[in-house]
């Protein structure tokens, strides 16, 4: 890559960035595309508002921002798109006349990936794990996209009843019905989709999962984790020796990328462009599938 005068900057802040996958899916399609575009990482150790405005005057062409700054970082943007501002977290800045406008990637990133395996969302019942941050975007996802029914299923019952109601209230329909994990077994008893929004299992904890009983993982016929370091998490394995599919979450990781390099630079990245992306991701993971 040529680095000149009129090369655009795109980077990442958030606190730790140094392992980040960022710089490898945006710095390839600007290769391959021939785009005078670099991407790099930025530790924000804080004031992520003093970080955007930085990188305003900088010039900067767009931003990915990642933990612990996806919430905090809408009181710097001049401008927040409608589904980003209900979930209350950005993941993507996207230069305009008068600051940054927010977005959320992530949630059209994750449909995106689930769609290219075949999964659907509209008409189906689905289980959710967790109602944190994550979880939380996943279920304003799964509500746009006018899924049967969401059982949402957390630890603590209020907070699975609080992203239950706030998701409800906001579509105009009870669709999302809040359960503790403990009461699995009155799930229906037939095959569901579900989708593993909790940091459980994640590296170094790998044998961890929200939830070991077998008549749990008989009522999913397709498991997604979000998580996708480590590439075969416990939930994953769970899932597959009750003879379900599992997937983990690298492909969520590399649309939402996909999807804010797009906004950025306006244009569409071909499916197979991206897959060849996704190919190198896996590499530098060392998965093999």
């Amino acid at each position: 890559m040529i680095i000149n005068g009129k090369t655009r900057t795109c980077g990442l802040i958030g606190k730790p960035v140094e392992h980040t996958m960022s710089p490898l899916i945006h710095n390839t399609l600007a290769g391959k595309l021939g785009l005078p575009l670099v991407y790099v990482p930025f530790l924000v150790e804080e004031d992520v508002e003093a970080a955007v405005r930085g990188a305003w005057h900088l010039n900067v062409l767009g931003m990915n921002v990642t933990v612990p700054y996806k919430s905090e970082v809408i009181a710097a943007l001049s401008e927040c798109d409608e589904l980003a501002a209900r979930i209350g977290a950005v993941n993507t800045l996207v230069r305009g006349n008068k600051g940054f406008k927010g977005y959320n990637t992530d949630i059209s990133g994750l449909f995106r990936a689930m769609s290219s395996e075949g999964i659907r969302i509209e008409g189906e019942e689905i289980i959710l794990l967790g109602a944190g941050g994550a979880a939380r975007a996943v279920a304003y996802l799964l509500a746009s996209h006018k899924a049967k029914k969401v059982y949402l299923m957390n630890r603590s019952l209020p907070r699975a009843e609080q992203v239950a109601d706030e998701v409800n209230t906001a579509f105009g329909r009870v669709g999302i019905q809040a359960m503790e994990l403990s009461a699995y077994s009155s799930l229906p008893e037939r095959p569901m989709l579900c989708i593993q929004a909790t940091s459980v299992g994640l590296a170094p904890e790998v044998d961890r999962v929200v939830i070991e009983e077998d008549a749990f993982y008989r009522r999913i016929h397709t498991g997604y984790d979000l998580i996708y370091r480590p590439a075969n998490t416990r939930f994953m394995q769970l899932v597959r020796a009750h003879g379900g599919k599992a997937y983990h979450g690298l492909k969520m990781l590399l649309y939402q990328g996909v999807e804010a390099f797009e906004l950025w630079n306006q244009i569409k990245v071909e499916e197979g462009l991206a897959l060849e992306v996704y190919e190198r991701m896996k590499e530098a993971m060392g998965i093999e599938e």
